[in-house]
């Protein structure tokens, strides 16, 4: 089922005018702007704090995912959870969300049109989090604030950049998944998400505009 123009902007002007995160959820309950919203079980809105510092964003639901309604459930979200434990945080006081809301059957790579249409939710989820730094859980997500940049390349690096109207920290890691059976990859990650505590502090400590690499 196709959208159109008009239907897509009334959607959108909802979305806009959502204050909370249960507000934005309602809508994305509700939400046939793509065929996802067809072979869904449940709705994948994100979990965690709205006034959290840190907003993990990765690709999109897996079957666990899709079962329960909530991200990051499955074998990648365990380890997940091990590294925030390992860094004192939990699950509570981050925010945790993926590019598309909905689960791709036999969890393919999502459509640029699924994206798309997914996208307003993202950034109205942003937007009311308003975290301190936005961290990428692999190449979707990265590459949809980043489209030029590797993941292979600038992973443990973080970025300053004006978005929605303010001085935003971005950090890239690892997808958790890709990193379960590969060890180098996974003790990578493991010294990667280790930053996130030291760019908080420093963010907190108000680094000059300028710098644009972090770490």
């Amino acid at each position: 089922m196709s959208l159109t123009l008009e239907s897509s902007l009334m959607i959108n002007e909802e979305i806009n005018k959502a204050e909370c995160l249960s507000d934005l959820n309602n809508i994305i309950a509700s939400c046939n702007r793509c065929s996802l919203s067809k072979t869904k079980t449940k709705d994948v809105f994100g979990s965690g704090s709205e006034k959290a510092e840190i907003f993990f964003i990765g690709e999109a639901p897996g079957k666990e995912e899709d079962l329960r309604g909530e991200p990051f459930v499955g074998a990648a979200g365990k380890f997940l959870g091990e590294m925030l434990k390992e860094n004192g945080l939990n699950r509570n006081n981050v925010f945790i969300a993926n590019v598309l809301k909905h689960r791709p059957p036999e969890n393919r790579d999502p459509l640029p049109e699924e994206v798309d249409a997914c996208w307003p939710f993202l950034e109205k989820q942003i937007q009311i989090v308003n975290p301190k730094i936005i961290v990428f859980l692999g190449r979707h997500a990265l590459n949809r604030f980043f489209p030029s940049l590797k993941i292979s390349e600038v992973h443990g690096r973080a970025f300053r950049k004006s978005w929605q109207g303010k001085d935003q920290v971005f950090l890239a890691l690892y997808h958790p998944a890709a990193a379960l059976y590969n060890g180098s990859m996974r003790e990578t990650l493991k010294s990667d998400f280790k930053k996130i505590p030291i760019l908080i502090t420093k963010i907190k400590k108000t680094l000059k505009p300028q710098q644009k690499k972090l770490i």
